[in-house]
């Protein structure tokens, strides 16, 4: 136990000293091996953790500190005073504020309530809590290592005398990882809160990054709305400290599960604090905001951290949202609604980025609304959404990101030569589309498991939800996938000067992609079940071992072809491409129509943006999941007894 619990202090304090370093490393060189180097060790330790502790159930160890408990709290004080100085430079008074409201809402957290609550186990780990660090530890470093390749190319492109901030960013990166490790062990809030918004500021400075008009006016919004969420975080330690007396996650959801009116207030203001992490609607326009980011700030916000920790605050309060039927009724409509209509949105959009980002915010609701049903059934479903859509969702950005630099656009009609320009990047980019939405790929399975759980606890509303929210999906994942592999051509190959590092941080992604297709059954074993039956006292697979095996050995097939003869010399003989039988110009894909005139041979596909555009659909979920929320904090409000200690 003192070896895990030293890993766990290493995986939090590690990705802080490389932080510190690579903030004053100016050179290409060395700040290169120091990423690298720093990646594989965090990646290397966080699955030791997961190894050594396959199958735990709760795990506390007893640590606490009341120096660190006022370091937290200074921590959070100068993130808000930092916030407060960027508002007063960029003229953002609802910053400010919030930011205000932040600062004494915490001092007087801390010396009025917090100053007689002992945490004696500051620290814990569970089953979901490893599945976590493999998605921090792994996919969040491998994204760290493609940033070096990457970012070379952005500052290359980057105005003629325009300050080298790299060394910013790539700390911004370490610090984040440190952040969620703070998030996903600590089972004291206080200190979950703090890691919370350590990650509001970087995501913060992270989409500013350029500094353009644009990027600033996203980051405020996304610092305006998670520092609300951040509100809802301090309203539920205010409601620990007067109803339970506790500060302790794990006493915390115990009292829940057991006396849930108790708790009703806390619940609800986490759940709400949740959302707002998880982008869900009406506060879903700070993820598209922070689209203007370069890429591995997308892939790192989007797939392994910032979003994720909203979704792992949800599904660990699910077995409470089971008995807290205000907070779960929130939880789950608005989960079911943004899914619904963010995958409509997915529809209207050309843009790859806002593509994925229209995805990911519809996959972090149906997520949300797992967690609102609450049943073991629901909770194992949205276990394996999160660990498919990290990795699926990272090797996209990535793919996309590199696809950006080498064919100078990121509009998927600009991808229908992929297949032949970048062999290699376009199978990594369909294999991941296609393990969002089809058989036999994990994230299909698991919406299985949504379906399956939804039918059990009589959920139409969500039933229908579901439904139609995969058929839009299918349709937005067919078009872009049948764009990379139906036209074919023979233009120049360019992902030749792809960057090392960047080809190895796909290879990672896509080789975890399939590794967790193909071992789903002993993720679901050894991960997912553990954790269920440690917090429900039951199992939670409601699909079959032999068809959880059934389609790993499909998934084996699938990947095979389409990777075979990948790096391969084709000497097989070339023709023309076959147009209509008569070709006026085989390179520009011309042919003789029907009335001796000449046509072009193209796929251009359809976006209805005149039934699903942004400004038809998205004020319907502001306005709906608004109402929910506040009819479900009035209730929890009117629920919940106050001053009990």
């Amino acid at each position: 136990m003192e070896l895990s619990l030293g890993l766990l202090g290493f995986l939090i304090v590690f990705p802080l000293v490389v932080a510190a370093i690579l903030l004053v490393v100016r050179h290409e060189s060395p700040r290169r091996v120091i990423v690298c180097a720093a990646g594989i060790v965090i990646g290397v330790a966080s699955v030791a953790l997961v190894v050594m502790n396959l199958g735990a159930t709760c795990t506390l160890f007893e640590f606490q500190s009341e120096a660190l408990d006022f370091v937290c709290t200074g921590i959070s004080v100068a993130i808000a005073a930092v916030i407060i100085g960027f508002a007063v430079r960029y003229r953002n008074p609802w910053a400010a504020v919030l930011a205000v409201v932040q600062i004494a809402g915490t001092l007087v957290l801390e010396f009025a309530f917090a100053h007689d609550i002992e945490v004696t186990y500051g620290l814990y780990f569970d089953s979901l809590s490893l599945l976590m660090t493999f998605i921090i530890g792994v996919v969040g470093s491998g994204i760290c290592i493609y940033a070096v390749g990457y970012m070379e190319d952005f500052q290359a492109h980057e105005p003629a005398g325009a300050p080298d901030r790299r060394p910013l960013f790539f700390a911004l990166m370490f610090i984040f990882l440190s952040a969620m490790f703070v998030i996903v062990f600590a089972n004291n809030m206080e200190w979950m809160f703090t890691g919370w918004e350590v990650t509001t500021l970087c995501s913060f400075l992270l989409i500013g990054y350029t500094r353009t008009e644009e990027a600033i006016r996203n980051a405020f919004r996304q610092i305006i709305m998670n520092l609300a969420g951040g509100l809802g975080f301090l309203v539920a330690l205010y409601s620990c400290a007067l109803t339970v007396g506790t500060f302790s996650f794990y006493e915390f959801l115990a009292i829940g599960m057991s006396n849930p009116v108790l708790t009703t207030l806390a619940v609800t203001a986490l759940a709400f604090a949740g959302i707002t992490k998880a982008a869900q609607m009406p506060f879903q326009t700070w993820l598209l905001g922070a689209m203007v980011a370069p890429t591995p700030t997308s892939a790192l916000l989007h797939s392994s951290t910032m979003v994720k920790a909203g979704c792992f605050l949800l599904v660990k309060l699910a077995p409470v949202l089971h008995v807290t039927p205000a907070a779960a009724i929130m939880v789950m409509l608005v989960g079911g609604i943004t899914f619904v209509l963010c995958s409509f949105m997915a529809i209207s959009q050309s843009n790859a980025k806002r593509v994925l980002a229209y995805s990911t915010i519809a996959n972090l609701g149906l997520i949300t609304a797992c967690a609102g049903v609450g049943t073991p059934e629901a909770v194992w479903a949205a276990c394996f959404l999160v660990l498919f859509h990290a990795i699926a969702k990272s090797l996209l950005f990535l793919c996309v990101g590199t696809a950006e630099h080498h064919i100078g656009s990121r509009d998927i009609e600009d991808m229908d030569l992929l297949f032949d320009r970048m062999p290699r990047l376009a199978r990594f980019m369909m294999l991941g589309i296609m393990c969002m939405f089809i058989a036999p790929f994990g994230m299909l399975m698991a919406k299985w498991a949504t379906l399956v759980s939804f039918v059990d606890t009589h959920q139409v509303a969500l039933i229908l939800i579901l439904a139609f929210g995969s058929a839009a999906t299918f349709m937005f994942w067919a078009k872009w996938l049948g764009k990379l592999a139906g036209i074919a051509g023979a233009p120049e190959n360019v992902e030749t000067t792809v960057k090392p590092t960047e080809w190895a941080s796909l290879l990672l992604m896509a080789v975890l992609l399939v590794l967790s297709c193909v071992f789903l059954p002993f993720i679901s074993v050894f991960t997912v079940e553990p954790y269920l039956l440690s917090v429900y006292g039951t199992f939670g697979q409601d699909i079959s071992t032999d068809n959880l095996w059934l389609a790993s050995i499909c998934t084996i097939i699938v990947v095979v072809v389409l990777f075979a003869g990948v790096g391969r010399n084709q000497k097989s003989r070339k023709v023309s491409v076959y147009l209509a039988g008569v070709s006026r110009d085989d390179d520009a894909r011309a042919f003789q129509n029907a009335l001796s005139g000449t046509a072009v041979a193209q796929a251009r596909n359809w976006y209805m943006t005149d039934v699903f555009g942004e400004k038809r659909i998205a004020p319907v979920g502001v306005v709906f999941n608004s109402l929910i929320m506040v009819v479900a904090f009035v209730v929890a409000f009117v629920v919940t007894p106050m001053f009990i200690f």
